[in-house]
């Protein structure tokens, strides 16, 4: 808990306190390595946030999976356009570990309103937050070529790279698995 605690109240800016009258809306989930926290076409009754563990969102498109994005620690996990209007996800998030996370109910983040008055400003934030990624994705993907891009996430996330299959984090680079090995070697090689 004390991990989505220091998550929250960065990512929020609540107080100590405003987190001690939301935390029971939050309950344990222990997802297998291989198994799903929500599929395609399910409703999504639940966002999650990654205590410890890899999750993997992707979809299928032409009987291709193409992964969008990995949740580890101290990430959210969630279809937001499904969660937040009921409808059924575009995606599937899968384990690639064993996974501990903290799930949040619609009903409990409704609810949040409730307990913390100013819950509309800071919900603002945390959407605004979730778009900002989507934006860097997005900009990343026109702006960069293969090799930044790839230098840019094992900045950000190096543990991906010794624990995610290569053709994941090639399918999520927008590259295939044979120009991810070929920008890895480059890059491993000393310069002479």
């Amino acid at each position: 808990m004390s991990e989505l605690k220091k998550s929250i109240i960065e990512t929020f800016g609540i107080t100590e306190k405003e987190f001690e009258s939301i935390k029971g809306f939050f309950k344990q989930k222990k997802i297998k390595k291989g198994d799903y926290f929500f599929q395609t076409g399910q409703y999504v009754p639940h966002l999650g946030f990654v205590e410890n563990g890899i999750l993997r969102e992707f979809l299928y498109e032409n009987d291709k999976e193409i992964t969008k994005w990995f949740s580890t620690s101290g990430f959210f996990a969630v279809d937001l356009t499904a969660f937040i209007y009921g409808q059924k996800s575009k995606v599937n998030f899968q384990a690639l570990t064993d996974v501990n996370l903290l799930t949040l109910s619609k009903e409990n983040y409704d609810a949040i309103g409730e307990k913390i008055p100013r819950w509309d400003k800071l919900e603002k934030m945390f959407l605004t937050s979730c778009f900002s990624v989507v934006e860097d994705r997005i900009i990343s993907h026109l702006s960069m070529n293969a090799e930044e891009r790839y230098i840019q996430l094992f900045e950000r996330q190096p543990q991906l790279f010794n624990q995610v299959p290569l053709n994941h984090l090639a399918s999520m680079l927008g590259m295939t698995p044979e120009t991810l090995s070929r920008i890895r070697n480059k890059l491993s090689k000393p310069i002479s």
